[in-house]
């Protein structure tokens, strides 16, 4: 009985999730706990295992494509079961049924129909290899590259082609084994969704037959030949279509072009042939159109204006008058790009919105000095096996701090205020697409080697989108360090539902007065941003003296 899989919930604030890959294709057999999909949430990019057994007869979201928590995510049942009263519930995405495994009736006139009936033609082992749907704005595809030719083996995971889509250029792998027998769109050309773009089989199998059988690809590769056999006169024409544009440098070489480098090219008003290509054969590809610098060309053309300025005033004007100032002439193009936010940027975006404009935030600054935390940690990090760093000596102090100012390890509702007298501090490390908080659980009974060890953990599986959800969960303060980057100074926005973050700066060197005397010393800043429903002024300012003690005097976190 075929049984739907929807989108889950992956994190205590995943509201949508994007399905980032799909490891298994309709037709698949699927085993319980194999992995179908990777599905990206608002904290991290996580495998998404099967439930279920039987085979994966619908993908209702394609990769790429986003939708809410519960929306269809697919539907797995005995194969060749009808599944179209699951369908019919409207919970489908638009384009399910190009997804479904179905039986065509006899006058179908989709595009499913010529493929049913070619795979039933096809000889044993042999497989039709299309023209994937890469993203969710894709409707043709072109071939940058293949990395494999014609009489190839292949292997189950080997990369077949690099094929650009409208988005980015990216790796197509094989979800099957044999010999590479045919391939239906050459380097540069670009074909629609489900083009015939390969077959794979036994070596030696005869699959002339099966290529004439997909005459839209064949189409698609003879009209694209002869753009190319009738490029001169297409390039005359500013708004050709050619799937691969050419166009001549200044020494007669022919200049090749992807599709969307063009378009992008034609957009910004750069000339092809001052851009080098880092594609096949020096194919000029989208990203070295987004990386060329225009203003590297143009700088001669002012440079010779602005000397023959000189020579023309001179000619024009009496010889006793002085030549009239240049005026600078700014040369550069208007520039900007668009980013499509992932689901982590939409998620930071949404919180920390709602964080600023519904918590009263207010800072606190302290100045510490550092000369006896550094004489320390010198000290500790000389022990074998040992490395503890100055972001774990203040996570230790801020344990041991709000141990004894439980208000600021509060949290605000409507009701009442919740004080946590158990201690659980979020760690705020940098990824790719933002920002994630992994949780140190009960940090005041960690010593400052544990809390060393597990914040390069947690920092490390962040940065590689292996944290758990449970691993992110349950924090109470929170500590945000840039004082690596050299920021001296700055004000966080609060993790709700904490009533306050820590900001640690930069360690600085710099004249200070000590027993009445100007020596050289060290000093951070430590800025506390408090929500004022729960913190007041003073609260927050005792206990920063008491972090201020605890990290001046590292021996009394050792006590």
């Amino acid at each position: 009985m075929a049984i739907k899989v929807t989108m889950p919930r992956l994190s205590d604030t995943m509201t949508e999730g994007t399905v980032a890959t799909w490891l298994k294709k309709v037709g698949d057999k699927i085993s319980e706990g194999d992995i179908l999909a990777e599905i990206e949430t608002d904290k991290a990019t996580m495998e998404f295992e099967s439930f279920n057994e039987g085979t994966l007869l619908h993908i209702g979201i394609p990769a790429g494509e986003t939708a809410p928590v519960d929306s269809l995510l697919a539907i797995i049942g005995d194969e060749g079961e009808d599944i179209s009263a699951l369908l019919s519930g409207g919970e489908a995405s638009a384009d399910a049924p190009k997804e479904t495994i179905s039986t065509p009736s006899a006058d179908s006139k989709t595009e499913e129909a010529p493929k049913a009936e070619s795979s039933a033609e096809l000889p044993a082992g042999v497989v039709v290899v299309t023209m994937p749907r890469l993203s969710d704005t894709m409707t043709e595809g072109t071939v940058a590259t293949w990395l494999k030719k014609v009489g190839d083996k292949i292997s189950e995971g080997d990369i077949l082609a690099e094929i650009e889509t409208d988005k980015a250029t990216m790796e197509f792998e094989s979800f099957n084994e044999g010999t590479l027998l045919y391939i239906g769109i050459e380097e540069g050309n670009a074909a629609p969704i489900d083009s015939l773009l390969a077959i794979i089989g036994p070596e030696g199998t005869d699959v002339s037959g099966i290529a004439s059988n997909y005459k839209a690809g064949a189409t698609t590769n003879s009209s694209t030949e002869t753009t190319e056999t009738t490029s001169t006169k297409q390039e005359a024409t500013a708004d050709t279509a050619a799937p691969v544009e050419q166009e001549a440098s200044a020494d007669g070489r022919r200049i090749l072009a992807s599709p969307l480098a063009k378009k992008i090219a034609s957009d910004k008003g750069i000339q092809l042939n001052q851009v080098k290509g880092s594609g096949e054969n020096g194919r000029i590809i989208k990203s070295d159109i987004e990386n060329f610098t225009p203003a590297t060309a143009a700088a001669p053309k002012v440079s010779a204006e602005k000397e023959a300025a000189p020579a023309t005033a001179a000619k024009t004007e009496a010889p006793a008058k002085a030549a009239a100032p240049q005026v600078y002439v700014p040369v550069g193009e208007v520039y900007k790009e668009e980013i499509k936010n992932s689901q982590m940027r939409k998620i930071i975006a949404k919180r920390l919105a709602e964080s600023l404009f519904t918590a009263p935030h207010y800072n606190l600054t302290i100045e510490v000095t550092m000369d006896e935390a550094m004489k320390s940690r010198a000290t500790i990090n000389s022990l074998p096996d040992t490395r503890v760093s100055f972001n774990d000596m203040v996570i230790k102090a801020c344990a041991m701090a709000l141990k004894k100012h439980p208000k600021i390890n509060s949290q605000w509702k409507e009701d009442a205020i919740t004080i946590n007298h158990h201690v659980n501090i979020g760690v705020a490390v940098a990824v790719e697409d933002g920002l994630v908080v992994p949780v140190l659980k009960f940090t005041d009974a960690m010593s400052l080697s544990q809390i060393g060890g597990s914040v390069r953990d947690l920092a490390g599986r962040a940065k590689n989108k292996k944290l758990l959800p449970t691993e992110m969960e349950g924090s109470t303060f929170t500590v945000s360090n840039l004082g690596m980057f050299g920021i001296v100074e700055f004000n966080s926005i609060i993790n709700q539902p904490n009533s306050a973050i820590l900001s640690v700066g930069a360690i600085v060197e710099k004249p200070v007065v000590k027993d009445g005397q100007i020596v050289v010393g060290n000093t951070m800043m430590l800025s506390l941003a408090c929500d004022h429903r729960t913190i007041d002024g003073a609260t927050g300012a005792q206990f920063l003296q008491t972090l201020k003690q605890y990290i001046e005097s590292p021996v009394t976190m050792l006590a």
